[in-house]
């Protein structure tokens, strides 16, 4: 070891998705939205007075947090936003999780938040979901230094009925909640309510699925307006310009195209039903997703033989080597035809 390799500090990255690009390729492994942005996203972008990009943006992204606590009906104090959903979350765990005390999250869960705790040093326990994937309730309601699941939960699509959600917030005065809900919107019940009820809840939500604005990086998060200064102070004193013009533009136009927003997801919820269908006439299970994506495993097939022979054909899938998963597909949702590509092949590959 090098001197002054004992100062490094060293952790283990988070693994995104593969990010091929090929002609024809049917890429379905990262949670991506198959339909393009609102309309309005793309004349905002044309309108853009390219002039102002040589002037800071608004460090508070005014115009974007406005925007969203106008949609959900919030006060603009409510309101926070970042670089997607990751840098909000990275700023909630930074900002609310300092005690000596383990934050608790499921064992199988987004593969950040572990990554997030060894990087700032956050002492954390991981509660094992149940035989069928879903969170105990009970495993929550023990001390804790905080608390963060998504739900529906990542990867496996399952959904906590609000009801257990309320339970551990309010069973939990001492700890900050943090829901993320990146998949909230297609088909599942959000906290959103109970921040109007509970000073200790944050919830988390992005522009990257539902509004089909992975490229823009846009998350935000909801809470009582003393959260959401405290993570603006943390923000400002890491990096006061995260955002900048183009994206905050962007965002302000997808959020104000409600009619485009809801069309996208219930096209969506349609073809994961009908994918749904499909899988399990040729023998897939899974449990009931809320999300875009279905995580999926087959009678007598192993995972990582399809997720490799679907790769040969350049249809692209999340496989995850992990122990309970590792036999476990995750199929995001496309567009209709790419989801009758994939279930014709996987209708010829099974025979």
């Amino acid at each position: 070891m090098k001197p002054w390799e004992a100062n490094i500090r060293k952790v283990v990255p988070y693994t995104p998705g593969e990010q091929p690009n090929e002609s024809g390729m049917i890429k379905l492994n990262t949670n991506e939205n198959p339909y393009s942005p609102a309309p309005g996203v793309e004349k905002a972008l044309e309108n853009l007075d390219t002039d102002t990009l040589r002037l800071y943006p608004d460090p508070t992204a005014g115009d974007l947090v406005h925007s969203i606590a106008g949609f959900y009906g919030l006060k603009d104090e409510q309101v926070f936003t970042g670089v997607g959903s990751d840098d909000v979350l990275a700023m909630c765990f930074l900002t609310f999780f300092n005690s000596e005390k383990p934050i608790l999250f499921p064992d199988i869960t987004y593969s950040f938040y572990d990554v997030w705790a060894d990087l700032f040093r956050i002492p954390y326990e991981r509660p094992a979901l149940d035989e069928e994937f879903h969170i105990r309730k009970e495993d929550y309601l023990r001390e804790n230094g905080g608390i963060v699941f998504p739900n529906p939960n990542a990867p496996t699509g399952v959904e906590m009925p609000l009801s257990e959600i309320e339970e551990i917030v309010a069973k939990n005065p001492e700890s900050i909640v943090i829901v993320d809900e990146a998949y909230v919107d297609f088909g599942s019940v959000s906290a959103l309510p109970l921040i109007e009820k509970y000073d200790n809840l944050l919830v988390v939500q992005t522009f990257s699925k539902s509004r089909s604005l992975a490229g823009m990086r846009i998350g935000y998060a909801f809470g009582n307006p003393e959260l959401i200064k405290y993570l603006n102070d943390v923000k400002y004193s890491f990096n006061s310009y995260t955002m900048d013009r183009t994206t905050i533009a962007a965002g302000v136009a997808s959020m104000e195209d409600k009619a485009y927003f809801e069309e996208s997801c219930n096209k969506i919820i349609a073809t994961r039903e009908w994918t749904k269908t499909e899988l399990k006439k040729l023998g897939f299970s899974f449990q009931d997703s809320k999300a875009n994506f279905i995580f999926a495993t087959h009678e007598s097939c192993p995972a990582k033989e399809l997720f490799e022979a679907l790769r040969e054909k350049h249809i692209y899938v999340r496989y995850f080597p992990k122990d309970r998963i590792d036999n476990h597909l995750r199929i995001t949702i496309g567009t209709d035809e790419e989801m009758k590509k994939l279930i014709e092949f996987l209708t010829e590959y099974l025979k």
